[in-house]
C-alpha cells in the first residue's frame, strides 16, 4: 500500500512544482553522502539553527532525533510561520547577522528570493538523488523535504457528518455564520498556497463573502484543528492537515474534509544558507532532514513523505483519493502582496 501512496505522491509533486522553472540554467551538483570527515567537523562547531515552518512537536522531534544520533551537537529548532520567517531573516541580514543554518518554508516564495539574491548555498545530500526532477532545484539549492495539505474540518460534538460542509462554497450557507474559524496568509506560508488555490477555483468574491461570516481569525494554518478540538468554533476553513491529524490522534472530536472542488497541496522546502553560521553542522543537518529516519518522524506527526520506504498510517486517507489543487510557485510569488492586500480588505485584519 505505502508504494502505491508514493508512487501517486511522486507523481502529485511532479505535477505540483514548477520552482524549477523560476531557476537558472542546470548546474550540475554532485549528490553527497555523509562522511566521518563531515560528522567530525560539525561536531567541532557544536550546534545547527534551524527556521522551520512545520509545527513545534515535530520541529522538537526531529532536532531530538538528530542530537540523539550526532553526540555533541546541538540542535536549535525554531518554529514560526513562513512569513514571520522570511521577516526575521530580511531582518537579521539587513543588520548584518547570520544566525540561521538551514529553513524550511512552506511558502515558495522566499525560497525564489533568497535564490535569486544568492544567499543560498548548493548542496544536495545523497537521498535527495532519487527525488523527482521537479521536487528539487535542478541547481541543487533546495529541494521539498515534505507535503501538506490545506484541509476544512468540523467538531463532531457539534456538527453532524451529513450537515458538515462537503464544498468550499457550503462555507458561505448563512447557518455557519459565527461558527467559523480561519488562518491568515499574512502569517502561514500554507494559507498564502490555499487563499491562492481557491481564488483561482472560484474567484476573489468567495473570499469576500466569506468575510462576511463572522470568521474567527488565527494566524498559523495549526491553530484551526486546535480551536475546533476545544469547541471553540465548529467548523474550519483551512488548517494543516499535518496538525489536524495530530489533534485528531490525540483523540479531539474533529473530522477533516478535504473539499469535492480540490484540496490545497502545500509543499516545505528546504535550504541551507550561505552564510550558515555553522556550514559543517548545517549540511550534516540538512542531510539528516531527507533520511528515512527523519521522514519517518515527518509521516509519524501527519505529513507526507516522498520516500517510497516511508509507510504512512493505514488510518489516513490515501493522497490518490484526494484532488489536489496546485498553484505555481513563481505566480504565488509575483501574488503575494496581492493576496495580503485583498485578504485584509475581507477580513478587516
Amino acid at each position: 500500500m505505502h508504494q502505491a501512496i508514493g508512487k501517486s505522491l511522486r507523481l502529485t509533486v511532479f505535477v505540483l512544482l514548477a520552482l524549477a522553472a523560476a531557476a537558472s540554467p542546470a548546474r550540475a551538483v554532485e549528490p553527497t553522502t555523509v562522511t566521518p570527515e563531515l560528522i567530525a567537523a560539525a561536531v567541532k562547531e557544536g550546534n545547527v539553527v534551524w527556521y522551520a515552518s512545520e509545527d513545534a512537536q515535530l520541529v522538537a522531534a526531529v532536532s531530538k532525533a538528530f542530537e540523539a544520533k550526532y553526540p555533541g551537537i546541538a540542535a536549535q529548532g525554531e518554529r514560526n510561520g513562513a512569513e514571520r520567517n522570511f521577516q526575521r531573516v530580511s531582518q537579521e541580514y539587513g543588520s548584518n547577522i547570520h544566525a540561521v543554518d538551514v529553513i524550511t518554508s512552506s511558502n515558495p516564495g522566499p525560497i525564489l528570493y533568497w535564490k535569486r539574491n544568492s544567499m543560498l548555498a548548493p548542496f544536495v545530500p545523497a537521498d535527495i538523488a532519487d527525488w523527482p526532477k521537479t521536487a528539487r532545484d535542478p541547481d541543487g539549492y533546495y529541494a521539498v523535504d515534505c507535503l501538506t495539505l490545506a484541509v476544512m474540518g468540523y467538531n463532531t460534538k457539534q456538527v453532524k457528518p451529513d450537515e458538515a460542509p462537503k464544498t468550499w462554497t457550503d462555507l458561505l450557507d448563512p447557518k455557519w455564520k459565527g461558527k467559523l474559524v480561519k488562518a491568515h496568509p499574512g502569517y502561514s506560508g500554507t494559507i498564502v498556497t490555499a487563499t491562492l488555490a481557491v481564488s483561482k477555483l472560484h474567484g476573489w468574491e468567495f473570499f469576500e463573502k466569506l468575510g462576511q461570516q463572522q470568521v474567527m481569525q488565527v494566524q498559523s494554518a495549526i491553530d484551526p484543528p486546535r480551536k475546533l478540538a476545544f469547541g471553540e468554533r465548529a467548523v474550519m476553513v483551512d488548517g494543516a492537515e499535518a496538525a489536524s491529524l495530530q489533534v485528531q490522534e490525540q483523540g479531539a472530536p474533529i473530522a477533516l474534509v478535504y473539499p469535492s472542488e480540490g484540496t490545497p497541496a502545500v509543499p516545505l522546502n528546504g535550504v541551507l544558507m550561505k552564510e550558515a553560521p555553522h556550514p559543517n553542522a548545517a549540511r550534516l543537518f540538512y542531510s539528516f532532514l531527507f533520511s528515512k529516519e527523519a521522514q519517518e518522524i515527518f509521516v509519524k506527526y501527519g505529513f507526507r513523505s516522498l520516500r517510497a520506504d516511508v509507510a504512512e498510517p493505514p488510518s489516513r486517507k490515501p493522497l490518490k483519493d484526494i484532488k489536489l489543487l496546485f498553484t505555481d510557485p513563481q505566480e504565488q510569488e509575483n501574488a503575494a502582496e496581492e493576496i495580503k492586500k485583498r485578504y485584509a480588505q475581507y477580513f478587516g485584519i
